[in-house]
C-alpha cells in the first residue's frame, strides 16, 4: 500500500510472538518484514550506510526489536552497534540499544534502579571469588546469585552461606551478580508480579505462583489475574522510564514487610502466561503505540497518524 509505513521486526526466531506482531502491524496498514540483526549488514557502500533484508539500501520507517539472537561478544557488538547506527540516522527503534544494553546487564538495571530512587533489592555484582564470599557473609539475609545475562529464571541459586556459592567453573562469565532474596511463601506458595509497560503506561499485569520461590512461568510457575494495583503499576512505569524502555516486563514481589520491591526489567518481554489472564491482545497494543510514535513524529497525513485510540 502507498505511503504505508514499512516496519521491520528484528527476531531471531519467526515465532508465535513475531507471527503476532506482524499480523498486529498488518491489521494497522502497516507492511511489516522480519529478519535477525545477524542478517543485516553495515555497508558503507550504500545509500543508508546498511544493507537490510528486504529493504535493499533503504532504511525502515521504524523497528521493532522482537528478540536478538545470541553470539560471540564480537557479534553482539556489532548488533547493538546496528540498532545504535539506526537510531543515529533518525530509526525510530524500540526498544533502543541502550535500553537493551541496560535491561540485559543485571548490574546496569540495578543501578538505574537505584539511580532512580526506587524501591529494589541490594545487589553486588563483582568479579573476585573473595569479594563475593565477602558479600554473601556480610549480608543480612539470603542472596541469589544469578547469571548477569540470563532470563527465565535459569541458572538461579539460593546461597545462605558462603558455603553455598558454587565453584568458580559454574560462574557464568566469571562475573558474581548477587542480589538480596526479597521473597516471602505464603504457606507453601510463592508469588511475584508481572507489570506490562508500554508507552509510558502500565497495560497489563498477572500474578505469578509457584511451589518454589522461583516464578519464572518457564520455570513451571502459573499465571493468574492481578487485582488492580495503583502503585505497583506506577513503580513499574518509573522502573521502564529509569531504563529508557517504551516496551517492558518489570518483574516485582511485595517483601516480608509488605513493601514493593523491584527485581528485575525485560526489555524484550514474551506474553504467552499474560495473555491468559488479560483480555488486552499484547501485540496489538505493542503495534499501536509504536505506530503512533511514529506517526507523531514524521508521517503526517498517513495511515501511522491515523491508528485507532491507544489501548489503556
Amino acid at each position: 500500500m502507498q505511503n504505508a509505513p514499512r516496519i521491520l521486526i528484528v527476531t531471531a526466531a519467526i515465532d508465535r510472538h513475531a507471527r503476532q506482531m506482524k499480523t498486529a502491524f498488518e491489521a494497522l496498514g502497516a507492511v511489516a518484514r522480519f529478519s535477525k540483526l545477524s542478517e543485516i549488514a553495515f555497508d558503507s557502500g550504500s545509500a543508508s550506510g546498511f544493507s537490510i533484508p528486504g529493504f535493499g539500501e533503504t532504511l525502515p520507517d521504524a523497528i521493532c526489536v522482537r528478540t536478538m539472537d545470541g553470539g560471540s561478544f564480537e557479534a553482539v557488538t556489532r548488533r547493538l552497534g546496528i540498532l545504535h547506527g539506526l537510531e543515529a540516522l533518525g530509526v525510530p527503534v524500540s526498544n533502543s540499544a541502550r535500553s537493551i544494553e541496560l535491561c540485559v546487564d543485571k548490574a546496569a538495571t540495578s543501578f538505574q534502579l537505584r539511580s532512580a530512587g526506587l524501591p529494589s533489592p541490594r545487589s553486588i555484582c563483582v568479579e573476585r571469588r573473595d569479594d563475593a564470599l565477602a558479600a554473601i557473609a556480610a549480608a543480612d539475609r539470603p542472596m541469589v546469585l544469578k547469571p548477569l545475562f540470563g532470563s527465565q529464571g535459569k541458572g538461579l541459586k539460593l546461597l545462605r552461606t558462603p558455603e553455598d556459592l558454587p565453584p568458580d567453573e559454574a560462574i557464568e562469565g566469571g562475573v558474581f551478580y548477587l542480589q538480596e532474596f526479597a521473597g516471602k511463601a505464603v504457606g507453601t506458595r510463592w508469588t511475584d508480579f508481572r507489570v506490562l509497560v508500554s508507552d509510558g503506561r502500565a497495560v497489563a499485569g498477572m500474578r505469578r505462583e509457584a511451589a518454589n520461590w522461583i516464578t519464572n512461568i518457564k520455570q513451571g510457575a502459573i499465571a493468574l489475574p492481578m487485582e488492580p494495583d495503583g502503585e505497583m503499576e506506577r513503580i513499574a512505569v518509573a522502573a521502564a522510564k529509569a531504563v529508557g524502555a517504551d516496551f517492558c516486563g518489570v518483574d516485582l514481589l511485595r517483601d516480608g514487610d509488605g513493601a514493593i520491591q523491584l527485581i528485575e526489567v525485560n526489555s524484550m518481554p514474551a506474553w504467552t502466561g499474560l495473555s491468559k489472564v488479560t483480555p488486552i491482545d499484547i501485540a496489538m497494543t505493542r503495534a499501536r503505540d509504536l505506530l503512533a510514535r511514529l506517526g507523531a513524529r514524521d508521517r503526517p497525513g498517513t495511515l501511522a497518524e491515523t491508528l485507532l485510540p491507544k489501548a489503556v
